[in-house]
């Protein structure tokens, strides 16, 4: 019976409390809030939803408001500063003091354990270099009518929607005070990219968010109406996101307000769906003839696509394609199955899509192999943080990286996972008014720009420590990586790096270019035979 011990007692007292408060009227409010228990208490036990308050009444709802504030209570007393779940407290701790210009050095020694396995550093020279700028760029379409010169870091594709009207509005303040560039994400372009200036690159998604017709397919005449802004530098084409690859989404129609049906070109009281997969296009080839209609358009902006690698001969497939046909895009983001500001099923989070190195890797070494990386960039997204994450990367092979998390943190996110139940306690990931239109826009946009310049500031010292004068001169023989208690590897002698051209006139031997580059096709995105076969088995 000391299941309704608490229950027993609150009926009890409660009934005490009456008593006394006949004899001392203050005793009121005792007795109110005990019968509040107590009649708690009788609902749990008549109510059939849930067992354990049927079971424990009353006690059962200490055990629910322990519950919810369990994320609290881990992130702030338990979890050490270099837990990742999903950003350790020494992560965020960065970010925050360079995006508020506040000393972000460390004394009395390192905090990671550097004889762990899987520790990483960069090598250091006896000749270091002299840097004078941290403005490190990259040219992006040289040959369209609009190359854009893009810094090295970049905040990465959040939908207005998904971001608040104020977070959307500082993003893109600090990335025109910053001079790099604000990926509206697959949402569209609303008045809030649109009020500060900032460079923007405009991602259309399954959707065709901005540029649908009345059925929900690719209008080329309302595209040409947003590609054609001045403020619009590149177009990318979104083929797969890491938070959720091969889902697609919906925003049910509660959450469709007057602004988003306006930005979206979507009707009110409908849900807004994102398809899985798009429909202007269902081979490889019509993906690349697509992509070259978006850029002549769009006037001749540079135009790509961004996915997260899954099956990899569909990838392999595409860059057939751009074999036989000659059509390129002019860059390829890369985004890991590390995830994002996305919310999605847990499943996806954690069990679908190809990590972001090695997918970096893997179309990095496709467009060597076909000689044709130097004429397509590369850029990269998947929790990118600190001037060492931007190093790692661009020397597995990108051109450039995009940050969303980061970005967030500089408008002020405390990773409170938030994100999807309109309750964000900082304003960023929320359309409730009563709480976006406290983040104060002019000193958040400062915070972006602060954010971003101080983290290539601290790129350019770990440049000139290693004695190179640009991130492009950095490789994978810059990365070392302990691979056990006693051995240490550069990234270079842990991967297979492709040949130039080996691709042309070979199969390289490489396990997933020997298994699947032979059977990829263009004109089609299906499995190869081989796999089919293997998967008709289990049905003999």
């Amino acid at each position: 019976m000391s299941r309704y011990l608490a229950y027993g007692l609150c009926i009890a007292l409660a009934l005490a409390s009456v008593a006394l408060a006949l004899v001392w009227p203050a005793w009121w409010w005792s007795a109110a809030a005990f019968a509040a228990l107590a009649l708690l208490g009788t609902w749990d036990l008549l109510q059939s939803r849930s067992t354990l308050r049927r079971n424990y009444p009353v006690l059962a709802h200490f055990r629910y408001g322990l519950e919810s504030v369990g994320p609290e209570i881990r992130q702030y007393f338990i979890e050490g500063d270099t837990a990742e779940v999903p950003f350790s407290r020494q992560q965020r701790s960065l970010v925050y003091q360079r995006a508020k210009g506040v000393m972000d050095v460390v004394p009395f020694g390192s905090q990671q354990d550097v004889y762990s396995v899987d520790y990483e550093w960069i090598n250091h020279s006896l000749a270091p270099s002299s840097i004078d700028s941290h403005d490190f760029r990259v040219v992006i379409g040289a040959n369209t009518a609009h190359p854009y010169s893009a810094s090295v870091f970049n905040i990465s594709a959040m939908s207005f929607g998904a971001l608040s009207a104020n977070a959307v509005r500082a993003l893109n303040e600090g990335a025109r005070r910053g001079g790099f560039y604000h990926d509206t994400g697959e949402g569209s372009i609303s008045p809030y990219h649109r009020e500060k200036g900032g460079d923007l690159v405009w991602e259309i998604g399954s959707g065709y968010f901005g540029c649908r017709d009345g059925q929900g397919r690719f209008s080329e005449e309302r595209f040409v109406e947003n590609a054609r802004s001045p403020q619009v530098k590149m177009i990318e084409l979104k083929l797969s996101q890491g938070a959720k690859p091969g889902h697609g989404g919906v925003l049910p129609a509660a959450k469709v307000s007057a602004e988003i049906s306006v930005t979206r070109g979507v009707p009110m009281g409908y849900d807004c769906v994102s398809p899985a997969r798009h429909s202007a296009f269902s081979t490889p080839v019509e993906l690349l003839q697509f992509v070259a209609r978006l850029r002549e358009l769009s006037g001749g902006k540079p135009t790509g696509f961004k996915l997260a690698i899954g099956h990899p001969w569909e990838w392999f497939g595409i860059a057939k394609a751009m074999q036989e046909t000659g059509l390129l895009p002019d860059f390829i983001v890369v985004d890991g199955a590390e995830g994002g500001t996305g919310a999605a099923p847990a499943e996806f989070i954690d069990h679908v899509g190809v990590p972001m190195h090695e997918a970096l890797l893997l179309i990095h070494n496709t467009l060597v192999g076909l000689d044709l990386r130097d004429r397509i960039r590369i850029g990269a997204a998947g929790k990118i943080i600190s001037a060492f994450d931007i190093a790692r990367i661009m020397a597995m092979g990108a051109d450039w990286c995009n940050s969303a998390r980061g970005f967030m943190f500089a408008l002020g996110c405390i990773q409170s996972q938030s994100c999807h139940n309109d309750r964000c306690p900082t304003g960023v990931a929320t359309q409730d008014p009563k709480r976006w239109k406290h983040l104060d826009v002019p000193d958040k946009s400062v915070r972006v720009q602060q954010f971003h310049d101080n983290t290539l500031k601290a790129l350019r010292d770990m440049l000139c420590a290693a004695g190179l004068e640009h991130p492009q001169q950095l490789g994978p023989e810059h990365i070392l990586r302990r691979v056990s208690p006693i051995e240490v590897r550069s990234l270079a002698s842990l991967y297979r790096f492709v040949e130039p051209g080996e691709l042309i006139d070979r199969v390289p031997a490489h396990a997933v270019f020997r298994d699947f580059w032979p059977d990829a096709r263009s004109d089609c995105f299906a499995a190869p035979q081989r796999v089919s076969a293997l998967r008709d088995t289990k049905d003999r």
